[in-house]
């Protein structure tokens, strides 16, 4: 049977979040570079027309989805983080939510990490602007540790971000669900390793 194509006015009470799911899922399985507006559009079952009427170009459609996927993972993060009373808890529930936002939950967090130099201009200043506001949560929380004598005062807070986050992020690029290891394992195996690092000997 043959698709049927949606209208330009179609287009506009399409559903945002249904489009760039699908976009993310391409760019993620394919690559940025290697897929095609008309390629989104035949995913989302519209003319390529259609979809430019909402996106005018690839890059457009990348920043929207930039922007989706980072709402969707600081919501995770703030909940995880809210999700106990006990500060080191707090943080383990963080670095789960990242991962599992990061892995299974959504390719636009995905590609909102792996695809972001795919930018130019002002489209990625954006995405800097973005990425470094989802890193301050991050800041505030290793800050608010470090007054609850949680981790300790030796500890540079910049370094133990970067590189925690990067870590975590890497898990992206091996991880398989039908693997050896389930992600919870994953999760916690990183939490025991930077925790008997920097939590501070009660």
């Amino acid at each position: 049977m043959k698709k049927t194509k949606h209208s330009s006015a179609a287009v506009e009470t399409a559903d945002r979040e249904f489009v760039l799911t699908t976009a993310a899922k391409l760019f993620r399985d394919n690559g940025y570079e290697r897929t095609t507006v008309k390629q989104v559009a035949e995913a989302c079952d519209m003319l390529p027309g259609s979809l430019h009427y909402r996106y005018n170009s690839k890059e457009a459609l990348l920043i929207d989805m930039m922007r989706l996927g980072l709402s969707k993972v600081t919501e995770e993060l703030i909940s995880a983080f809210r999700s106990s009373d006990r500060p080191e808890e707090q943080l383990r529930q963080g670095i789960n939510a990242h991962l599992r936002m990061l892995v299974l939950d959504s390719d636009m967090v995905y590609v909102l990490l792996f695809e972001w130099r795919s930018l130019t201009g002002e489209s990625r200043k954006e995405m800097i602007q973005l990425r470094d506001r989802y890193e301050q949560i991050w800041v505030e929380m290793l800050e608010h540790l470090v007054k609850e004598n949680v981790i300790r005062k030796d500890i540079d807070l910049d370094l133990l971000r970067l590189i925690g986050l990067g870590a975590i992020n890497w898990v992206a690029t091996w991880y398989n669900t039908n693997g050896k290891y389930r992600l919870e394992d994953i999760g916690d195996f990183i939490w025991k390793i930077f925790s008997g690092g920097i939590i501070r000997t009660r």
